[in-house]
């Protein structure tokens, strides 16, 4: 196990949602940039009062995490009202795309877009949200045929329900019992990164029947956090279980799925919420997450953490147990 490995990357601010990336030969880290106020818990989220981006970088897992200063917030942006949770971020042409999800100010959450020539910032935002977005936690997945993907969806406080009709309704019925679990969606970026070529459209997990997760299924369906990879022409969606705190994975043929679930990453971590990537660093597999060891437990106080993963050669994932080091 590396030095800083299963440690609070930095201390001197709270961080969580963490994507990460090499670009260049570099390691960069783009998370959440949790506020340090005490406030009360509520299942929409109201703890998260997230203001702006601040970007790290390693010039490898066994540096020191450096914090790039304030790369972008919400006061720079003319569409956002307020939240900017969880981002991602990817390279395309040369340019920086920060992707990042905020509430617009009608308080609906939408996706975001700015630019930068640096993978630090600061990042220049597009004068208006992605026409057609909502909800939370995008991830950015580029294909080897170069076409540019954006998974997101979050439950609960994400809204990804109040879209099930098409149009935004904050009275929507939450899918539950046996009903049909809703999934992250997806949409393919133009590749200027200014639109979606269509509209979101959602995917399906499917369980080891091929049948859809259902909404009971709380170890093993949907409820934010989408991440995918590839290895050897499989897609790994994962994404975490929510209200059982666990991180998953399924595996497809196709960007778009459907996905069949195939098992855990990881168990469940100090703090509510579990939000993860996935990287592939000099020829091994890191996991990136966070949890709320810096704050002692404040579940919107967290911090930003790595670990090795263990992926076999048919694309099985090896569950971590996040403090069995200790």
């Amino acid at each position: 196990m590396k030095n800083n490995e299963r440690k609070a990357l930095v201390t001197h601010i709270y961080t969580a949602d963490p994507s990460a990336h090499v670009f260049d030969g570099k390691i960069y880290i783009y998370p959440s940039h949790d506020v340090d106020v005490d406030c009360p818990d509520d299942d929409d989220g109201e703890q998260y009062k997230m203001e702006d981006y601040h970007i790290l970088s390693m010039d490898s897992l066994d540096s020191e995490c450096v914090d790039n200063g304030l790369a972008l917030s919400e006061k720079d942006v003319p569409w956002v009202g307020r939240q900017m949770w969880a981002p991602d971020a990817v390279k395309v042409n040369g340019k920086y795309y920060l992707v990042f999800p905020a509430k617009d100010k009608d308080d609906i959450f939408r996706i975001g877009v700015a630019v930068s020539d640096s993978p630090v910032g600061p990042f220049t935002p597009q004068d208006n949200y992605i026409e057609g977005s909502y909800s939370i936690d995008p991830a950015v997945f580029v294909d080897d045929d170069g076409r540019i993907y954006c998974y997101n969806g979050g439950l609960w406080g994400g809204q990804l329900e109040m879209w099930q009709s098409g149009s935004f309704n904050r009275d929507e019925h939450r899918p539950e019992g046996d009903e049909k679990a809703l999934g992250p969606i997806y949409a393919e970026f133009t590749e200027d990164m200014t639109a979606f070529k269509e509209a979101p459209k959602m995917i399906e997990i499917l369980d080891e029947n091929g049948e859809p997760l259902k909404a009971s299924d709380e170890d093993r369906r949907y409820f934010e956090g989408p991440w995918m990879h590839k290895i050897n022409g499989k897609y790994y969606l994962s994404y975490s279980t929510g209200t059982t705190h666990y991180v998953c994975y399924a595996e497809g043929d196709s960007p778009a799925g459907p996905f069949t679930y195939k098992g855990r990453i990881m168990e469940p971590v100090l703090g509510w919420t579990t939000h993860h990537s996935i990287v592939e660093i000099e020829g091994e597999w890191y996991l990136f997450y966070h949890d709320c060891t810096l704050s002692g437990g404040i579940t919107h106080k967290r911090c930003v953490k790595y670990t090795k993963l263990n992926i076999a050669e048919d694309g099985t994932i090896e569950t971590i147990k996040p403090y069995d080091h200790e």
